[in-house]
């Protein structure tokens, strides 16, 4: 047998004491590792409002992006900057770039020389308004047959017209202090407008054919304007009438359904017939047929006196 000398043992509590140090140093030096490589959770919300949350040992925001495949597209904006550290917060912030910084973007990579500045003062942004505008309200004027019992035989004014005011609300786009874009948002009638009245006679009117021609007594003031064939007038070149005729001038007008198709009218000495109709005529407006979009023009707008022929 072989006895160890009391003086070779070593004592358990001596053991321990070791060990506990060797905890100790292991976890101190795995503490300073740690502090040493800083390890850090980033949390990345994209441009659909997705968040996720990395570990990362970078602090440089292209390359945590480029380490979990997040690639940023040209019309997204990345806050911090790609080039920039992570800041304190431990958040990169993903979003979509507005339509100004595009436009600046876009004129950079084109090579133009130019600095920032001038690019922005280039770029006019689009500004909205809401505007409200006062409009006039056209009277109308209706006429008071007195042709018969009256002492007076001339035709005279009774009661003068006036225009009415509408108000009318419309959002208005500017840019670089002009108008692109005039939408109406609302409308009211702030003065309604006041009819004309106009007494006539009945009475017989030489053409200037120089046949007669006998009224019905069914005399009113319209609002006489003129058209042609072409398409700003009609919306299409045909020709060709609401009622199948060929438009001819001096012969063919425009009315609205108080007409039937094939009434003559005397309008200014000349004798016409109802043989189209319009969008815009409605209640008392007649429409003139001309050869040319210039007769029309020239003819303007004109109130006169509508009687039925006979």
């Amino acid at each position: 047998m072989i006895f160890m000398d009391k003086k070779d043992k070593i004592p358990a509590s001596i053991m321990k004491i070791i060990g506990v140090s060797l905890i100790l140093i292991l976890i101190f030096g795995v503490s300073v590792m740690a502090t040493e490589i800083d390890i850090r959770s980033v949390e990345i919300t994209m441009a659909n409002g997705y968040k996720m949350t990395v570990v990362t040992t970078k602090t440089n925001v292209e390359e945590i992006l480029e380490d979990n495949n997040i690639f940023v597209e040209d019309d997204e904006r990345v806050t911090p900057n790609l080039e920039s550290d992570i800041t304190d917060d431990n958040k990169i912030v993903i979003t979509n770039k507005s339509e100004r910084e595009i436009q600046i973007a876009k004129i950079s990579e084109s090579g133009i020389e130019t600095t920032l500045d001038e690019i922005l003062e280039s770029y006019s942004p689009i500004i909205e308004k809401i505007v409200v505008e006062q409009e006039p309200i056209p009277y109308e004027t209706i006429t008071k047959d007195a042709s018969e019992g009256a002492t007076d035989k001339k035709n005279k004014v009774i009661q003068n017209g006036q225009d009415g005011i509408k108000e009318i609300t419309y959002k208005i786009k500017y840019q670089n202090d002009e108008e692109i874009e005039k939408i109406k948002l609302s409308e009211k009638v702030i003065k309604e407008p006041v009819d004309k009245i106009v007494q006539i006679q009945r009475k017989v009117t030489t053409t200037r054919s120089g046949s007669t021609v006998s009224s019905s007594g069914s005399t009113k003031i319209f609002k006489v304007t003129a058209y042609c064939p072409c398409a700003k007038c009609c919306g299409k070149t045909t020709g060709i009438t609401a009622s199948g005729t060929r438009a001819t001038a001096g012969r063919t007008v425009a009315a609205s359904g108080q007409f039937s198709f094939g009434t003559k009218l005397l309008i200014n000495g000349n004798e016409y017939v109802v043989e189209d109709r319009g969008g815009a005529i409605k209640g008392n407006k007649i429409d003139i047929y001309m050869n040319s979009h210039a007769e029309a023009l020239a003819w303007g707008v004109r109130y006169l006196p509508v009687e039925v022929v006979q």
